[in-house]
């Protein structure tokens, strides 16, 4: 299953079938969770770290005898290479805090790559579940069902007034991240951004970039979450991002069709150029590329290039990145070889 982890640049939430997918690329719950028999990572010794992983083999043991239909497994990264720790970052199973440092950390990871739990992370346990699409509800149903396993097995650290303990004081409570990464060069392009990510923040969302917090918005993509998890059931922490994402979508689309309607030639005109470097480019970077992409997307929804399906889209954000580059290679590449090999990769995707 390793293997496949890290030369496939296909996980479930790249797949066709989620809601809104020309607009959400994916919806994601994260649960930060503790254990109340071992001390909190940044006060934790060797010896603990390695007793933490033990006792999440024994979780992911529980997770598997609920019956889901795909099996996780469990995976120590101490003697992984740096480049397939970065292909598990682009593809968003990791953070890229849990990539830096590997030394006693571990992650376990479903056969469908929709289930990724981060043991030794900034808290003990970072229980994530991804879905291809707006399924914020199935999303949370699931890692709910996940989450169960584990506590049954694990002694979690709970309080009875504060709810779940963390490692940062934002996460107490609930423990829950909720987020979904969207495309949004509409709003960018109309210069309505600035002002619908202040309204989010009035509303206890974030606006994060590509790979969450500190992270470039790349290729107009981000991600938004509730900012806080204490005072609201978990429940109600979904549901009002919920709400709240289907009306960034409405103004999404709004602002494309305006694109659309009033600037129709140089739309049309910006579309086929990205298109065409992308089809014919023999050099080009990942941020290029990137930027290029969003605007082939773009296109793509709005009629202007043919239809086809977002999960190519998709994929390439990952297989055109630097590690994926030089993992599928076989050996290190340098700069303008990787530029080289990515706008030969691009093109017999965007031209097959």
């Amino acid at each position: 299953m390793w293997n496949k982890l890290v030369t496939s640049p296909i996980s479930k939430w790249m797949q066709p079938g989620g809601p809104h997918p020309e607009v959400v690329l994916s919806s994601r719950i994260r649960l930060a969770r503790n254990l109340s028999t071992i001390p909190f990572p940044h006060r934790m010794t060797e010896a603990d770290a390695e007793k933490l992983v033990k006792a999440a083999e024994e979780g992911v043991r529980e997770i598997n005898l609920m019956g889901l239909p795909t099996k996780v497994e469990l995976f120590r990264l101490a003697n992984t290479p740096p480049l397939e720790r970065q292909i598990l970052v682009d593809k968003h199973l990791i953070s890229p805090q849990q990539a830096k440092d590997s030394r006693h950390k571990a992650v376990a990871v479903s056969e469908d790559e929709s289930i990724s739990i981060m043991i030794n992370e900034e808290d003990h346990l970072r229980i994530q579940v991804l879905s291809p699409g707006l399924q914020l509800q199935e999303t949370w149903r699931i890692a709910s069902l996940v989450d169960d396993a584990l506590e049954h097995r694990l002694p979690y650290a709970f309080h009875e007034d504060r709810g779940y303990l963390t490692a940062c004081p934002t996460n107490v409570g609930t423990g829950l991240r909720a987020s979904v990464m969207m495309h949004l060069p509409g709003l960018v392009l109309t210069q309505q951004a600035g002002r619908l990510f202040h309204n989010l923040s009035q509303l206890g969302l974030v606006v994060r970039g590509l790979y969450g917090e500190g992270t470039e918005a790349a290729g107009h993509i981000f991600q938004i979450s509730n900012q806080n998890s204490l005072g609201k059931a978990e429940e109600e922490i979904v549901a009002h991002l919920d709400a709240v994402v289907q009306k960034v979508i409405e103004a999404e689309k709004q602002a494309r069709q305006h694109l659309h309607r009033e600037m129709r030639l140089q739309l049309e005109d910006r579309v086929s150029r990205a298109y065409g470097l992308l089809s014919n480019a023999r050099v080009i970077t990942s941020e290029e590329a990137m930027r290029l992409l969003s605007d082939v997307r773009l296109g793509i929804d709005l009629g202007v290039l043919p239809r086809r399906d977002f999960s190519t889209m998709n994929e390439l954000m990952v297989a055109m990145q630097p590690a994926f580059l030089q993992r599928s290679e076989g050996r290190e590449l340098n700069p303008l070889d990787r530029d080289v090999k990515r706008a030969s990769l691009i093109r017999s995707r965007l031209t097959s």
